[in-house]
């Protein structure tokens, strides 16, 4: 047992290794021993598969799942995972969306015996919250499949479509502000910018399509892989609230 804690202090002073025994257990040999280095282990309390390690010097590392991977690349497996990201900035004192909370595709409650978690009761916790509400997959970047939804017709379209390419969806209340994208590297920022809405602005005969068509085109010019998909829920469903279609034309300037 002892040479085994030893194996694990030298993995959570910059080591990696795939372990295939239960994350739980894992996570309390981790918390174990960790104090041995002045070191503190946080779980996040529902599963217990992912965890935080600060070190005395003030240093993070992360591990998630069955891998005990504890250099940079576990920050970046929970930073791709956005409830296990919440749990722990809010940890941290960052500043995070309340009340969020993560539900399953009816194959995975049923696989972790999860059953009240699923598209249902995501359903009656959206309601509790009051609509609108945000539906986003637990993975994922760059805004794919975030959807702001009014209605209950809504939510479960949006919700389907999250559970096509992921097994865990995020219910939040809506909170309005600006939306800003912030990089950092090694403790920089290298970039800062605010992300616009898809808009047109209309001219007074082309069709709200051809203005997005345009849209498009200057993307393309532009050098940036924005793809406007127009088959794309929310697109249809923002023009569906403004009582417009693709064919109607907007007024100039508006």
């Amino acid at each position: 047992m002892e040479s085994y804690k030893f194996f694990l202090l030298s993995l959570i002073n910059g080591g990696n290794m795939k372990n295939k025994g239960k994350s739980s257990v894992l996570g309390s040999i981790l918390e174990e021993v960790a104090p041995s280095i002045g070191a503190k282990v946080l779980m996040e309390p529902e599963w217990n598969i992912a965890g935080q390690i600060t070190f005395k010097n003030g240093r993070y590392s992360y591990f998630k799942y069955s891998t005990l991977d504890l250099n940079p690349v576990g920050a970046s497996d929970i930073a791709k995972d956005k409830d296990y990201a919440n749990f722990f900035m809010q940890s941290m004192g960052y500043k995070t969306v309340p009340n969020s909370n993560t539900f399953f595709s009816k194959t995975w409650a049923k696989a972790i015996d999860a059953r009240d978690k699923g598209i249902d009761f995501a359903y009656l916790y959206a309601k509790q919250l009051g609509f609108p509400v945000i539906v986003k997959p637990n993975s994922g970047s760059q805004g794919s499949g975030v959807t702001l939804v009014h209605n209950k017709k809504e939510f479960y379209v949006a919700m389907g479509q999250i559970f096509k390419s992921d097994r865990i969806a995020i219910v939040q209340p809506f909170v309005e502000g600006n939306d800003y994208r912030v990089v950092v590297l090694d403790n920089k920022i290298i970039s800062a910018y605010q992300r616009i809405p898809l808009n047109v602005l209309g001219d007074g005969k082309s069709t709200i399509k051809q203005l997005l068509e345009k849209k498009q085109e200057k993307f393309t010019a532009e050098g940036r892989d924005t793809q406007i998909k127009f088959d794309d829920v929310r697109i249809l469903n923002k023009l569906k609230r403004q009582k417009l279609t693709f064919n109607s034309i907007p007024a100039k300037n508006n």
